[in-house]
């Protein structure tokens, strides 16, 4: 089973991004601070195959920085930004390439389904490199 890590420091939505992930059949990993996630990342104990991360994050790094972090350690790892701010439209200038983003609130469907495209395409067999997501 695939495990996600989510970087989310709110509870309330971290209880439901874990019912919609569970639900959908991931295994996951919950964090509520970005230096933790990093942690996690390069720790290499669980490969991690995506990373849902809220864009505010309390603490010393937001979700964009978060993001290219993570994808120092793993280049290829898909990611899907979450945020209830006005902070989509920063989306095709501080995301990551092939990224998604979002907007709070979601319906637990929506996680489900961007995580399992991002996974599908990037998975070992594809045969063909991931399109870009970003417009």
């Amino acid at each position: 089973m695939p495990v996600i890590l989510v970087v989310e420091d709110e509870p309330p939505v971290q209880e439901f991004v874990k019912d919609a992930l569970h639900e959908g059949g991931y295994d996951l990993t919950v964090s509520s601070s970005a230096s933790e996630a990093l942690t996690l990342l390069r720790g290499c104990v669980v490969k991690y195959r995506a990373l849902v991360t809220d864009i505010h994050i309390d603490g010393e790094m937001n979700g964009w920085e978060l993001a290219r972090q993570a994808r120092q350690i793993d280049p290829v790892i898909p990611v899907i930004y979450i945020t209830g701010a006005a902070a989509a439209d920063q989306w095709a200038s501080q995301g990551v390439p092939e990224s998604m983003m979002l907007q709070k609130p979601f319906a637990p469907a929506q996680l489900v389904t961007a995580v399992s495209q991002l996974l599908n395409a990037t998975a070992p067999n594809a045969s063909q490199p991931l399109a870009e997501s970003k417009d």
